[in-house]
């Protein structure tokens, strides 16, 4: 019997257009469904699902214990934003076509100190990954905490003291606040899955899960997959500097990772290639291969609070 899919969002502009255009795609198959919205604060439930290591999806938390407590359906995430083993009873049912991969730098205003080693400069973000990438190429400049949805960390942008911010191309793209004077960071290595949705569901409700399979996209699954290992094998989460790209290619995938130090000064990265047919355990082999190269120590140093 058809019945009417919930579908599970948070409430900012960015979740919001995610879930739609899941929405969207649901209803070019046939499919009824409508939102609904998941507050992402207090979170005192006891049915919190157990994630792998005791580490929980800060923002995907709400909506897991929203699924299994059977509020809705399916749950519309940012997939870089999904630990690596997701919550016990929901599986991962369609992954969309990833938009772009991309950092972006925002600029106040005059972007010249970029081209200049020794510039003095402050820059804001909240993601330790970027901070580490950053200060690794500007070593001079100091970061500070960006926190907030898209919409408000444009506006301290604006505000603050800030020479600017760096954040993901795809999510201010999604909703058209890219800046004209942005610029694309193509040397930054992206978070795993980054500019990719997940759509997820409860393990047992074969329904909801045959109707998301209809929208998912192959090698986007694929290749975050890839990626997502790559960051389990290092065992790493949000507060870890580990980041990850696999590229479909003709008849290969290309995988590069990279490991850095909380301060940026030290760094260890990886290129591998494998051939879709052996794709399927790259990246857990390619993060041993980046650990035993010197990345456990780094890792050993960043537990300790180095």
């Amino acid at each position: 019997m058809d019945k009417r899919i919930r579908i599970g969002t948070r409430e900012s502009q960015l979740a919001v257009w995610q879930a739609s255009q899941v929405r969207e795609l649901l209803k070019q198959h046939g499919f009824d469904s409508e939102l609904i919205y998941i507050k992402s604060e207090g979170d005192t439930d006891l049915k919190t699902p157990l994630y792998e290591l005791g580490v929980q999806g800060i923002f995907t938390k709400a909506l897991d214990i929203a699924l299994l407590d059977d509020r809705i359906d399916i749950a519309v995430h940012s997939m870089k934003d999904v630990p690596t083993l997701l919550a016990k009873g929901i599986v991962q049912a369609a992954v969309l076509p990833r938009a772009s991969y991309q950092d972006i730098f925002v600029p106040k205003d005059d972007i010249s100190f970029l081209d200049e080693y020794d510039a003095t400069a402050t820059i804001a973000t909240s993601s330790t990954r970027r901070r580490a990438q950053w200060l690794h190429r500007y070593p001079h400049h100091t970061i500070e905490n960006l926190r907030g949805n898209v919409n408000t960390r444009l506006r301290k942008v604006r505000e603050e003291k800030w020479k600017g911010a760096i954040f993901a191309a795809a999510g201010l793209e999604r909703i058209s606040l890219r800046p004209d004077n942005a610029v694309d960071l193509e040397w930054m290595l992206p978070a795993p899955a980054q500019g990719a949705i997940m759509v997820v569901c409860r393990q047992d409700d074969t329904y909801c899960y045959e109707a998301i399979r209809h929208f998912n996209d192959i090698d986007t699954a694929l290749c975050t997959g890839i990626e997502r290992d790559f960051l389990r094998a290092l065992m790493g989460g949000c507060t870890t500097p580990i980041s990850a790209l696999a590229q479909r290619r003709k008849d290969d995938i290309l995988l590069t990772g990279n490991l850095l130090s909380m301060d940026g000064k030290q760094k260890k990265e990886i290129t591998q290639i494998a051939t879709i047919g052996n794709a399927k355990n790259l990246g857990t082999m390619v993060g041993a291969a980046l650990l035993a190269d010197g990345g456990q120590e780094i890792l050993d140093k960043i537990k300790n609070g180095n």
